[in-house]
């Protein structure tokens, strides 16, 4: 899951070490594939590809796997990338909203998947665009509040990514989340780069418009199942939500 939350930073950090790494694998390659084939091979002239690359790296993908994305996106090996980018809208509990991005080779697959998923789940497959309405398209860059021994505070970044575009930072816990409008994303992100300060990851996304606060644990739980469900399909490749689910909350649901 995608959003302002800790529990969207949260669950991305623990994706990479549990059960679901190779899951994490696959959805990383497949980024890398898509953004090779749509700017060509070279990422210093595909900015998409170079932070597509760079987030598998962060996340321990193989040099090797990252390489053959590359060149299987960008035509290099005699290979062709055919992947459809589909976009679903759905209901959870209480309201919430999500915003499901697949990326697949079979349009009727993936259909089938996340209706059976969400109608499962206590959710609602919505019409289109009742949904997308509450989310607006963003530049998203998460900056780990340490780096290489040293702290990096809130004023450090704003004043790195101000003049970038940046709108927005807030504070997650152990990192700050920069937002910018999508086509700022780059101008962020290097501009981070330029004044020594490392990022965890730099990708445009489905911001909510307004958060719908989920206080009580029963209603959380089903929303958090809800997600984790949709996200562990093959053919999702992120799921943005407009869930608001306090702290306080998410250790009621831990305990």
């Amino acid at each position: 899951m995608s959003g302002h939350s800790k529990w969207a930073t949260t669950k991305h950090k623990k994706a990479a070490i549990d059960a679901k790494r190779g899951k994490l694998f696959a959805k990383l390659i497949k980024s890398i594939e898509i953004a090779a084939k749509m700017g060509g091979p070279d990422p210093s002239g595909n900015p998409t590809l170079y932070d597509a690359i760079q987030k598998a790296k962060k996340q321990s993908v193989p040099n090797d796997n990252i390489d053959r994305a590359v060149k299987r996106g960008g035509g290099l090996d005699g290979g062709a990338v055919d992947y459809t980018t589909i976009m679903y809208e759905v209901y959870g509990p209480q309201g919430v909203a999500l915003l499901v991005e697949c990326l697949t080779d079979n349009k009727n697959r993936a259909a089938m998947e996340v209706r059976t998923a969400v109608t499962r789940n206590g959710g609602t497959m919505a019409d289109p665009g009742s949904v997308s309405r509450l989310f607006n398209r963003k530049g998203v860059v998460v900056v780990p509040k340490s780096q290489e021994g040293k702290e990096v505070d809130e004023d450090a970044v704003l004043e790195a990514t101000l003049d970038a575009g940046a709108e927005d930072v807030s504070d997650l816990g152990d990192s700050f989340q920069v937002q910018s409008e999508a086509t700022d994303l780059v101008a962020v992100r290097t501009a981070l780069q330029a004044a020594g300060i490392d990022y965890d990851s730099a990708d445009v996304e489905f911001v909510a418009t307004m958060d719908i606060p989920v206080g009580d644990a029963t209603a959380a739980t089903k929303v958090m199942k809800l997600v984790d469900v949709i996200d562990d399909l093959d053919d999702v490749q992120n799921v943005f939500s407009n869930a608001d689910i306090p702290d306080e909350v998410l250790e009621e649901i831990d305990a």
